[in-house]
């Protein structure tokens, strides 16, 4: 009964895995880290001689003291990685909010220069070319002067 389980919960774990990649959801690199921990719980649950095999070649006394060190590994490389990418993220965040500050500085400054250029603005309000029967005229295209 606990194998099927075991079956059940991995083949459960893809389908999630491989709905989130279909909509979008989930990254390729953190999909692949994702799918191969998916494939081998979903081994191990089929075959779980395997596991004892390997507990064996390994040195451990219980295959469970096994699972709760290779997820400690696992947990701690995932965790790092995250870091990793958040501290990469935060320098681009840096970076293009550096660079809008610049763009808004010099925005402002052409502003200021064009306005010294003309005092006094016109209030001139865009309108649309027509003709004399109201509708637009095709000389300009129909517009906005």
């Amino acid at each position: 009964m606990i194998i099927l389980a075991g079956i059940i919960f991995a083949v459960v774990v893809l389908a999630i895995i491989i709905t989130l990649l279909l909509k979008r959801q989930l990254g390729e690199k953190y999909a692949t880290l994702w799918l191969v921990i998916g494939l081998a719980l979903l081994i191990i649950s089929i075959f779980p001689g395997l596991l004892l095999e390997l507990t064996s070649l390994l040195g451990v006394e219980v295959p469970a003291n096994l699972i709760f060190a290779l997820s400690i590994v696992l947990l701690v490389g995932v965790a790092l990685h995250l870091s990793w990418e958040l501290s990469r993220a935060e320098d681009e965040i840096r970076r293009v909010a550096e660079e809008t500050a610049i763009l808004r500085s010099q925005v402002e400054m052409l502003m200021r220069r064009d306005a010294a250029r003309d005092p006094a603005p016109s209030t001139h309000e865009p309108t649309l070319q027509s003709d004399a029967s109201g509708e637009p005229d095709g000389s300009d295209g129909g517009k906005i002067q």
